[in-house]
This record gives structure tokens, sequence and C-alpha cells, in this order.
């Protein structure tokens, strides 16, 4: 019986927690960016998706190989 299945699933969760928290940290960012200069809320926002399709982007890298390790 190997805990490598358990680990791996234990590293994917973390990798999805890590992603939830930093595109909350985005948002909270921009929103408040977003409320001190509305006039560049076109700009912000933007820069904003722009970051969080990293931050995801680098969450489902670490899922995948997350997954490939347990397989």
């Amino acid at each position: 019986m190997s805990t490598i299945p358990g680990i791996a699933a234990i590293g994917a969760g973390l990798a999805v927690l890590g992603a939830g928290i930093g595109i909350g940290q985005i948002g909270a960012s921009a929103l408040g960016a977003i409320a001190r200069q509305p006039a560049e809320a076109g700009k912000i926002q933007t820069v904003m998706i722009i970051a969080a399709a990293l931050v995801e982007g680098a969450a489902l890298f670490a899922v995948v190989v997350s997954l490939l390790v347990a397989g």
C-alpha cells in the first residue's frame, strides 16, 4: 500500500487552495484600486484578469503534476 496518491491529492488540494487565496487577493486589491481611481477601472480590470489567469494557470499546472505523480 502506497501513500503517494494520498500525498498527491493533498498537494492538488493545496494548489487549488493557494489559487483561491491568490485570486481573492487580486480581486480585493483591484477593487481597492478602482475605488481610489474610478477613471482607470478599465486598465485595472484588464491587469486583474491577466494576473488571475496566470495564477489559475500555475494552479492547474500544479494539479496536473500532482495527478501525474499519483498515477
